[in-house]
Order: C-alpha cells, then sequence, then structure tokens
C-alpha cells in the first residue's frame, strides 16, 4: 500500500510509512509567480495509486494546505477513476477505475478550533472544510482533534486518533514526572491517559473566560511541592495558557515544569516566551517546529488501520 504527501506533512508521512511498512512517494507541488499552487502525480506513482489503497497525509493549516489537499485528492481520484486525459496526449488518455480506497490522514487539522456558534451567521469552519473533504476521499483519520464532536456526523468513516500514548512514553523516557496537569479542565481526558501510562497522579486548573480576550486561570490546591510537573494539551500556539500555568505550579513548589502537546503551533516567539516558564517544551511533527521530539507516525498507523477495516479494505 502506499502513503503519498505534498508539501506541508512529508516528515509526518514518513513516519507513517515507516510505522506501516509501506512505501512513501513525494508528489510534486510548487507555487506560480502569483501564489497559485500546482500539484502532480509523477509518472512512477501512477501505477502504485492504481494497484492499491492510498494514504495522503496533508494539513488543512495554513489555508494554502486546505487548497492543496483538495487539489492532490483530486488529482488522486482521477488517477484511480483512470482519467488520465492530458493535453500532451501523454500515454493512455483512459484506464478502467480502481474503486475505492483513498483515506486522507490530516496531522494537524486547521480550523479545529472553530467548532461553535458563538454568534447567528457565523460559519462553523471545521465543519465546513472537512464537508469539503469529505467529497473527495473515502475515509479519514485525523490526529488530536481540539473538539472531535464537531466531526461526528460526517458522511465517510473518520477515525480520531490520538499520540497521547507516545507522548506519554517520551514523557516517562525523558522527565520521568511526578505529575500531569492539564491547563484546563476540557483538556482532563488528555491528562489522565498521560498520568495513567506513566503512573503518577494528575490534576487541571480552573480557567475561567472573562470576556473574547481574557482568561484567567486559577490555581487548585494541587499537591505539586518538590514535583517535577509536565503540563499536557493538544496545542501550543502562542504558549500563554502554559506560561501562567507553570506560574501557578511554581507557586506552589514544583521543582520542575514541562509542556508537551501534539501540536506546536508556537507562534509569535512561544518558544523564547514558554523557556521562560518552563524547564522543557515536547511535541510531535504534526506541524514542522523545532521541538519536535515524539513520533506521530504510530498514531496516524492506527487510525489507517481502523478506517481500512471499516472500509472493508484490510488485509
Amino acid at each position: 500500500m502506499v502513503v503519498v504527501s505534498g508539501s506541508n506533512a512529508g516528515t509526518m508521512a514518513s513516519e507513517l510509512a515507516e510505522s506501516l511498512g509501506w512505501s512513501h512517494h513525494a508528489l510534486e507541488t510548487r507555487r506560480f509567480p502569483d501564489t497559485e499552487g500546482y500539484i502532480r502525480i509523477p509518472s512512477e506513482t501512477i501505477d502504485a495509486l492504481r494497484n492499491e489503497p492510498v494514504v495522503l497525509v496533508s494539513n488543512t493549516f495554513p489555508d494554502s494546505g486546505i487548497v492543496e489537499t483538495l487539489l492532490m485528492l483530486d488529482a488522486i481520484q482521477d488517477v484511480r477513476a483512470g482519467r488520465l486525459q492530458n493535453l500532451r496526449e501523454i500515454g493512455p488518455q483512459t484506464l478502467p477505475g480502481v474503486g475505492k480506497g483513498v483515506i486522507l490522514a490530516v496531522p494537524y487539522f486547521g480550523y479545529s478550533r472553530q467548532d461553535k456558534r458563538f454568534k447567528p451567521g457565523e460559519s462553523i469552519s471545521a465543519r465546513a472544510i472537512a464537508n469539503m473533504l469529505a467529497t473527495r476521499c473515502d475515509g479519514m483519520v485525523v490526529l488530536d482533534l481540539h473538539a472531535p464532536a464537531v466531526l461526528s456526523e460526517m458522511s465517510i468513516p473518520v477515525s480520531f486518533t490520538s499520540a497521547m500514548p507516545e507522548l506519554a512514553g517520551h514523557l516517562k523516557a525523558s522527565v520521568n514526572p511526578d505529575f500531569i496537569l492539564s491547563p484546563d479542565k476540557g483538556a482532563i481526558d488528555r491528562a489522565s491517559s498521560v498520568a495513567q501510562q506513566i503512573g503518577c497522579e494528575f490534576s487541571y486548573l480552573e480557567k475561567t473566560r472573562i470576556d473574547a480576550h481574557t482568561i484567567i486561570h486559577k490555581a487548585k490546591d494541587l499537591d505539586v511541592d518538590g514535583k517535577s510537573v509536565a503540563i499536557v494539551d493538544d496545542m501550543i500556539a502562542t504558549g500563554g495558557t502554559i506560561c501562567r500555568a507553570a506560574e501557578a505550579l511554581r507557586s506552589q513548589g514544583a521543582v520542575e515544569v514541562h509542556a508537551a502537546c501534539s501540536h506546536g503551533l508556537f507562534t509569535g516567539g512561544a518558544i523564547a516566551r514558554l523557556l521562560r516558564y518552563v524547564d522543557g517544551v515536547h511535541a510531535t511533527g504534526s506541524l514542522p517546529n523545532a521541538r519536535d521530539v515524539i513520533s506521530g507516525g504510530p498514531a496516524l498507523a492506527r487510525g489507517v488501520n481502523d478506517i481500512l477495516v471499516e472500509l472493508g479494505l484490510s488485509s
């Protein structure tokens, strides 16, 4: 079977292919001078895409990733359907279709935090983008989606997979924390699963939203005096939440604080900011980042295997 990727998820595609024991093919992607995107499936990859199921690994972030993902899915569907007409009349123009078997694996799903409608007329962007993608693939795998419920009624099967087992294994081996903290109650399931695998305590900070721009994190009475603590979340963007959580932990006697996540966006100098508050930052490579120390390939592989079973394509 085959794993393919474009310009924004090559490392994760390689990790997935290695985890599954499949081959990895890079599709041709580039930009025209006006910044429009171009993609092409190389001739040597066409046969592979027609002979077996294919997994496209691609992020929907930034916005250009959405367009690239749609174009790659469209080209893959054409190849599998045998629609090969081209202006230069190179090779056969048509071939028999080979049926379903296109899976989209999304390491980082852009717009995932736009999962609710707070005011009339707003787009639920996460669902809108997923619905567009679903028209061009047979199944989807999403890694540590911020709010899985938003994609609960898709027209195709979706596997919500998580890198928390790999994150826990990494923290156990490199930090061996005494305590796992979720920065808010909403992420407590992730923190508890990591704590359970490591064999340590866990808790969360109370978060109160004052307005659209102000959040107050209240330190609970945490038993962290003299302990090493890892703060676990699905993503880190600016790092502000993690920094405030680290302050709360230090004030209660924590001697070492680490931050770990699946998705390291690290916007606006976040890593430099974080390292003023924490002793280490750990992330997967779902997005290219300087703290990519946790392999996301095994987590994606679990999701792909689930979808293959659901589609009746597993060997």
